[in-house]
């Protein structure tokens, strides 16, 4: 096996694999790892089911080779191997007060890259900014970056109880409820609802007094619609908006301020105290929730690859659900009123003032299926739209130096006017036309070789033919097939 083809674009090398046993190797940029005597190296080689093989003692890539055709490979940069001597970004902690009692949480890297973009990220529902360490200490070595915690979620829960109990002489630390259980509402706490108005102007408070300058927002699940929501209200405070498996719905009942009549039919908008009949439910809810059985089988749900670490993910949620305040944040959150502009309406708006929109979809996510990104894709024709497998509801977890990749890339062609290609569309400019365009990508991860398949939608692309791939994909899975 050897390399007959190599060309070098940003941070990536493009590689063609003839079926000649290598005696060197060479993987470009950080990875930088020479395979000598290629017989003797432990190399994994995944397909996009992220099931693999492995060139050990007795294997040599000639055998490899001969199990299918030649092709090309995109060789990206793993993520900051401390082990070899590659400095990850330091992420540090800190919090700001944006209202009484109202702590707003938040990690922070490359601050000292004071010439260079900021990037926020947003996290997705019950998760917070530890979701995004790989993506602090990856991209905080170029960028700054922040991330944070929304209020009602993470560690940025109230630091007070938002009620009061009417009488709770006699009782116990352990026999009192959960803060927020009580029968009146604290001063502070009055109209304090954790919903999607309340998170946008949370950012926008964060981005205008803490960062104090346009940023690069991203955003998954719950994450990307705020994101979304800011910039379609406050287009100058936004450079750009990267949408990860963003969740297009949130919040079931009917906005106050859109629609006052409606809203009037639901007599609890989601405010402190919780009523009687909420509180019981939400204490039968809460128990089965927050057991961390429940936790693991939802982590398991969303990552497509079973083999990615998510331990750090799984404490830290169990950790936030200890707090005395998460249940009724979590009644709050559930039973809040919609946004005051829908998905589609931030959508447009965004459309109407020119918001730079980068899609990047994890195609096996059970919950935010790629067909709700190329309805996105639809509306805005000349967003840069990539899906990734295998990759769930958390891509830049799972995958984090993919996720990472395409970030810089298309931070680097918004910051250079277009004068930078588009990741993977560097070749030519009419590539973007084109209706679809797939890649190989390659990445060392732990030591190994991990590879995913990386779909890059044009503007020419047809929704409905982008449904029924998604279908025929969600099929092929199910009965044991591969992917197309």
């Amino acid at each position: 096996m050897e390399i007959i083809s190599l060309n070098f674009v940003p941070q990536c090398s493009v590689v063609t694999w003839s079926s000649k046993l290598a005696t060197t190797r060479l993987v470009p940029n950080r990875s930088n790892l020479l395979l000598s005597g290629i017989r003797k190296s432990r190399l994994v080689i995944r397909n996009g089911n992220s099931d693999g093989y492995v060139v050990g003692e007795n294997e040599d890539l000639a055998s490899i080779a001969r199990r299918g055709e030649s092709r090309s490979k995109v060789l990206i940069p793993g993520l900051p191997d401390e082990s070899n001597g590659e400095a990850a970004a330091r992420i540090s902690h800190s919090h700001c007060e944006w209202r009484p009692k109202l702590r707003v949480h938040y990690e922070k890297s490359g601050c000292d890259n004071v010439e260079a973009p900021a990037v926020l990220f947003l996290p997705g529902f019950g998760v917070g900014s530890f979701h995004y360490e790989k993506q602090l200490t990856d991209l905080g070595r170029d960028y700054r970056v922040w991330a944070i915690d929304f209020l009602g979620q993470g560690l940025s829960l109230p630091t007070e109880d938002p009620t009061t109990m009417a009488d709770d002489t006699g009782a116990s630390e352990d026999e009192k409820p959960f803060w927020g259980f009580g029968d009146k509402t604290e001063p502070w706490a009055d109209q304090l609802v954790f919903s999607l108005d309340l998170w946008r102007d949370q950012v926008q408070y964060f981005v205008e007094e803490v960062i104090g300058e346009p940023v690069y927002i991203a955003g998954n699940s719950l994450g990307g619609y705020v994101a979304l929501y800011l910039a379609a209200t406050h287009p100058h405070l936004v450079k750009g908006v990267t949408l990860l498996n963003a969740t297009p719905f949130w919040g079931f009942f009917p906005n106050p301020v859109r629609s006052p009549k409606l809203a009037r039919l639901f007599p609890w908008p989601g405010a402190f105290p919780l009523p009687e009949r909420v509180k019981k439910i939400t204490e039968l809810v809460w128990q089965k929730i927050s057991d961390p059985e429940s936790i693991a089988e939802i982590l398991k749900q969303v990552y497509t690859d079973h083999s990615t670490n998510v331990d750090k993910v799984f404490s830290r949620i169990v950790e936030v659900t200890q707090h005395p305040a998460a249940a009724a944040s979590f009644a709050s959150i559930m039973l809040a009123p919609g946004g005051q502009l829908s998905f589609s309406e931030a959508l447009s708006r965004c459309k109407q003032n020119n918001v730079q929109i980068c899609l990047m979809y994890g195609r096996e996510d059970p919950w935010v299926t790629p067909i709700w990104g190329k309805k996105i894709k639809k509306e805005i024709p000349n967003a840069p739209y990539y899906e990734i497998s295998p990759a769930g509801h958390c891509p830049h977890d799972e995958v984090p130096e993919v996720v990472n990749y395409l970030m810089r890339g298309w931070i680097k062609h918004l910051e250079s006017g277009g004068f930078e290609a588009l990741p993977l569309l560097d070749e030519a400019e009419e590539d973007l036309e084109k209706s679809s365009l797939s890649r190989e990508i390659e990445f060392p991860r732990d030591g190994w070789k991990k590879a995913v398949n990386l779909w890059v939608y044009g503007s020419n692309v047809s929704f409905w033919s982008g449904v029924r791939e998604s279908f025929k994909s969600s099929f092929t899975r199910v009965f044991g097939g591969k992917s197309a």
